[in-house]
């Protein structure tokens, strides 16, 4: 077996063990009714399971690639990697876990969304300010309001409290 099939089943091998681990850890989950707040966790593992399962069918028949897909041709050059993007992103992550509490969900949430994706925005491209505010407002209002009323879940409302 050639070390391509092998990394192949590997990926899938650990993929399946995580969806299976996750899938354990969710068991022991308390359930309130059919819908609660064990439904996203219970699809998460169900999915990373068949994944695995997908890739592990896919690796038995895998054929190593003609040119390796992350080698780029003899005259490029490789861009170094974006340290300082990750480093903005755990800044990001821990400025957003900080002040969860204090100023809410719905608040913390939109801003986290329209600060990371200004952050992800490559240098050549202009940021579109309008077009992030809006998908950050109408995504954290959606995730709240799932969570408040389809999984009756409170999440922190912070000085907004209602």
């Amino acid at each position: 077996m050639d070390t391509y099939k092998r990394k192949e089943l590997l990926v899938g091998a650990l993929m399946l063990a995580a969806g299976l681990f996750y899938l354990f850890l969710t068991i022991n989950l308390p359930r309130k009714g059919f819908i609660d707040a064990s439904t996203v966790p219970y699809i998460l593992a169900i999915g990373l399971c068949l994944l695995g399962v997908l890739q592990l069918l896919a690796a038995r028949t895998a054929t190593p690639p003609a040119s390796d897909p992350d080698d780029e041709a003899a005259g490029e050059e490789k861009s170094p990697p974006d340290y300082p993007t990750v480093f903005k992103t755990l800044a990001l992550i821990a400025i957003y876990v900080a002040l969860l509490q204090k100023v809410g969900f719905l608040i913390m949430t939109a801003l986290y969304l329209y600060v990371q994706f200004i952050v992800i925005t490559p240098r050549e491209q202009k940021v579109n300010h309008i077009t992030y505010v809006i998908i950050a407002v109408v995504a954290s209002a959606a995730i709240f309001f799932t969570f408040r009323q389809g999984f009756d879940l409170m999440l922190p409302t912070g000085f907004l409290k209602f």
